[in-house]
């Protein structure tokens, strides 16, 4: 099995989101990556790590998540890998919960959300967004 990190999803990645999918809410499993050190596309100087870049993405999309109804569901450090294999841990592992596909889409193409994802582009080494749904219907919590 192939696992490649990425910072942004690929044109296939992205028709596949927009294609029409389950009603409902989404969870969308986040394995992080940071950078050593933020890197910034606009050139400005920065004395941030990845992780403290992204942290200040984390802080403001959570507030747009809660504004459309979804939720940070779970946010950890990676300690260990105990069972398989892979090149390279991930440094953090984020679930957050969205109403639906079309919640998402509209929050990552809103202005407010271009205003923070400088932060996350300068944090983010690359990742996997792992988009799930509660099958069983019970909820998480």
């Amino acid at each position: 099995m192939l696992v490649e990190n990425k910072v942004h999803p690929s044109k296939e990645q992205m028709e596949g989101f927009l294609e029409p999918g389950q009603e409902g809410p989404i969870y969308m499993v986040n394995l992080l990556k940071f950078r050593e050190s933020a890197t910034y596309e606009d050139g400005r100087d920065s004395d941030l790590t990845g992780a403290e870049a992204y942290a200040i993405y984390g802080r403001a999309v959570a507030e747009l998540v809660r504004d459309l109804g979804g939720t940070m569901v779970f946010s950890g450090t990676v300690s260990r890998l105990m069972l398989g294999e892979v090149e390279d841990l991930w440094d953090q592992v984020a679930i957050v919960m969205y109403p639906s596909r079309a919640a998402m889409l509209d929050m990552v193409v809103s202005a407010a959300y271009g205003d923070i994802a400088v932060h996350r582009d300068a944090g983010l080494q690359g990742q996997l967004n792992i988009e799930t749904s509660d099958a069983m219907g019970a909820g998480i919590g």
